[in-house]
């Protein structure tokens, strides 16, 4: 079943501040709470439906990549989503007023296991590979682990220690009154154990920053805004969580040729006066070559000519689109005395019947001297 949106969840919108979220979050925990409704199975299960969008939705990161990508962007699995069961009355209430005692951490003894963020990469393509497909290498920046302390993150020599502070949990408890909350060991931030000496190389991260290189395959028809998952090549995850993805997303450079609308290609052609008047035959361009088209005696500027399947096969399509191709009657500039000369004759004698060689002029001035006449 398709999760629901979570901002529709908690009754708010996308453009909602922190505080709007958290008050709309404690008004239906109240509401919806098990220790409340202790005969209700829609109540858990809106509960805890409300209790994971505010998990997402109260952590900026997580928020963030909610917002750009849905449901996608988080792993329910890997601590980015919430779920779990309902604890105690005051377990829904432990990240709001968590602040108050400094910081609102995981609770229910989970560890502090995060998925990590995903990555987003703008690719600029040219038509022509698009319509064809393409590998492309990026570089992207990255973390490795260290050479010097082999992911430790301690001194070479050393080893981390169990936290005093929590005992190696990652959790400690809070109780003020009403509330006992648990939350991330501010000592050792989750993990349990801590650094007496770290690495100098990385500082006690037990990860270096370098660059890799990725080979990305564009397929043949993709379009403006398209992206490419390339899965588990995002940040890497905290504390043994696994990898966010990287979505490369294509966007088309500007053609001096072709415009795209869907599959369908545009191109405008530019013809002399003579071949729109007597009819010819013209070669236009086409992605792959070259093809000729016949243009019927009249033509006037703005008709469209439709070469099927000249187009582009979009990635999610069974056919090839069309090449549409708008001509444009080109005034002839530059004329000699000669020139000039016909084109004046030529005036004269089309002046003798002008119904008959103009008929789109005589129409207008028909309709301009009916608008005066009225």
């Amino acid at each position: 079943m398709a999760k629901k949106d979570f901002y529709e969840l908690l009754g708010v919108n996308a453009d909602a501040s922190d505080d709007d979220i958290k008050k709309a979050y404690r008004k239906l925990a109240m509401k919806y709470h098990p220790d409340r409704n202790p005969d209700s199975k829609d109540a858990e299960a809106k509960f805890k439906e409300i209790k994971e969008a505010y998990e997402i939705l109260s952590d900026s990161q997580k928020r963030a990549a909610y917002d750009q990508y849905g449901h996608a962007g988080i792993d329910p699995q890997s601590g980015m989503g919430g779920g779990g069961g309902a604890g105690g009355f005051s377990d829904a209430f432990s990240d709001i007023f968590g602040d108050i005692f400094g910081g609102g951490g995981q609770r229910g003894g989970r560890s502090n296991v995060y998925r990590g963020a995903d990555l987003r990469y703008n690719m600029e393509i040219s038509l022509e590979e698009a319509a064809r497909g393409v590998e492309k290498q990026i570089k992207i920046p990255s973390h490795e682990e260290c050479e010097v302390c082999h992911g430790s993150g301690a001194k070479p020599g050393t080893d981390a220690k169990t936290c005093h502070t929590c005992g190696g949990h990652g959790q400690v408890r809070v109780s003020q009154g009403f509330f006992s909350i648990q939350q991330t060991c501010p000592t050792c931030h989750g993990s349990g154990k801590y650094i007496p000496d770290p690495c100098r190389k990385c500082s006690g991260t037990g990860r270096v920053q370098t660059h890799k290189t990725l080979a990305v395959k564009i397929p043949a028809g993709v379009d403006e805004g398209d992206r490419i998952r390339l899965s588990g090549e995002g940040e890497p995850g905290v504390n043994g969580g696994p990898p966010g993805d990287l979505y490369v997303v294509v966007h088309l450079k500007a053609h001096s040729v072709f415009q795209r609308e869907g599959n369908d290609l545009h191109c405008e052609m530019p013809i002399s006066i003579t071949i729109a008047a007597l009819g010819g035959e013209i070669e236009i361009p086409t992605l792959d070559n070259k093809a000729r088209i016949s243009i019927p005696a009249g033509t006037q500027t703005g008709q469209v000519f439709r070469l099927r399947s000249k187009g582009i096969k979009g990635v999610r399509s069974a056919i090839t689109g069309d090449l549409m191709c708008h001509v444009v009657v080109e005034t002839p500039v530059s004329l000699t005395s000669r020139q000039k000369e016909l084109l004046k004759e030529f005036e004269e004698i089309s002046q003798g019947e002008p119904g008959k060689h103009n008929p789109r002029a005589k129409s207008f001035m028909d309709k301009v001297k009916d608008f005066f006449a009225s």
